[in-house]
């Protein structure tokens, strides 16, 4: 079951991409949505949220050319999954280890698609990490 009290952070330069992007998530009834416009914006609401974002929707020119995006996503504890597009990258040009936590999209924006397989999948994993072993009793313990 999808949870839709998920945090969300899509950072774009463009108004009407930021717009476009929210109204896809809100059509898959997810409303905790903070947009933002510029990297500097992204970095404080990073730095200084009070709990990490469960999604970060970034276009890959936001970052000002950045070399090493996905390594810097992958490294923020404050955020749990990452979308990048607008970026010409083939997936399997993206490291291994970046994939459960970072997806690539080339288009201009995220399809709809997109989006709803990247939710589907942060789900699975939020469902698969909140699966707990039952307790064991302590004669199971010692025996």
């Amino acid at each position: 079951m999808a949870d839709k009290t998920l945090r969300i952070l899509i950072a774009d330069t463009r108004h009407f991409h930021r717009m476009k992007i929210e109204r896809m998530f809100n059509a898959l009834d997810y409303y905790r949505i903070a947009p933002v416009q510029n990297f500097s914006e992204l970095l404080s609401l990073i730095d200084y949220g009070c709990e990490p974002f469960d999604v970060l929707v970034t276009d890959s020119q936001l970052a000002g050319g950045m070399p090493d995006l996905h390594g810097f996503l992958f490294d923020l504890a404050q955020v749990r999954h990452a979308l990048v597009y607008g970026e010409a990258v083939n997936a399997s040009e993206v490291p291994g280890y970046f994939r459960p936590k970072i997806t690539t999209c080339n288009g201009a924006l995220p399809s709809m698609s997109a989006i709803s397989q990247l939710m589907a999948s942060v789900d699975a994993s939020r469902e698969h990490s909140s699966c707990r072993c039952p307790a064991k009793s302590l004669t199971q313990l010692h025996a």
